[in-house]
């Protein structure tokens, strides 16, 4: 097994190394012609993930075990779980832990649009103005911290393996940037990523200013979710080009700003 010293130097590679590819890629090929100034919301969407990473990391020194990877070696060692009660090839369980974790993301993405509370909290990662590399970090550190222990608690009742889960954080944190991206793919590309991974395109629609499509395409990885569950649309009405982008009742700069955004959850609640 990987040790935790490797296991952060992986995540921490990945992570910045397909920011900055696909921040590069956005420049040289973008989608969609941006509305704000970019230096700002930057300004402030990294903030945002260094005030979440200071939340994950005070919540582990404060609760054990909240690293989802350590509930994963706590299950094992307890023998806690579904796949800790049968003895399916290893292979298997893998697969099986990868893709029902992703679903355990999917379905908590629903929640935080159907349930009043939670979208009080996601409203801030929908407001951004614009879509790109940066809007797949920008998510509310209250979230993050709800988000921490949803997963803690779906890998403790899956007894997936801390292999599985490490590489699943891996690969959602890696998908979540490029299915964030402002990143122009060629059109058959796009049809043939689609069937398998959420797509640019294809998220970029539960980012449109209109409701009907803001609540379709929930997925960060798998695309098999949205189309199983009847939530998939595969176009905006618009078309990209065209498109509005965020919250009708937050059409103004103000979403841009770091205060505002992490103020937004204790202000009067609009759903828009």
């Amino acid at each position: 097994m990987i040790d935790p010293f490797s296991q952060t130097g992986i995540r921490f590679a990945v992570f910045f190394g397909v920011l900055i590819a696909f921040g590069i890629l956005e420049m040289l090929h973008p989608r969609r012609r941006l509305t704000v100034d970019k230096v700002r919301r930057w300004l402030t969407n990294f903030s945002i993930i260094a005030l979440n990473s200071l939340v994950v990391r005070i919540m582990a020194a404060l609760s054990v075990p909240l690293a989802a990877i350590a509930a994963a070696h706590y299950a094992g060692d307890n023998g806690w779980g579904l796949l800790n009660a049968v003895e399916w090839p290893s292979a298997v369980e893998f697969v099986l832990a990868v893709a029902l974790l992703d679903l355990a993301i999917w379905v908590q993405h629903v929640a935080s649009h159907k349930v009043p509370v939670f979208w009080r909290l996601h409203q801030m990662h929908h407001a951004d103005p614009d879509i790109d590399v940066t809007t797949g970090i920008r998510f509310h550190p209250i979230e993050i911290a709800l988000s921490t222990l949803w997963k803690i608690a779906c890998v403790m009742a899956l007894g997936a393996s801390p292999l599985a889960v490490f590489v699943f954080e891996v690969l959602l944190n890696a998908t979540a940037l490029f299915s964030h991206s402002n990143v122009a793919l060629p059109e058959r590309l796009d049809r043939i990523l689609r069937r398998v991974i959420v797509t640019p395109d294809m998220h970029r629609v539960h980012h449109s200013i209109e409701r009907h499509e803001h609540d379709s395409n929930y997925g960060f990885n798998l695309s098999v979710w949205d189309r199983l569950f009847g939530t998939y649309r595969a176009e905006p009405e618009k078309g990209h080009e065209h498109m509005t982008i965020g919250l009708k009742s937050y059409q103004s700069g103000e979403p841009a700003g770091l205060k505002w955004s992490l103020s937004l959850p204790f202000k009067p609640l609009r759903r828009g």
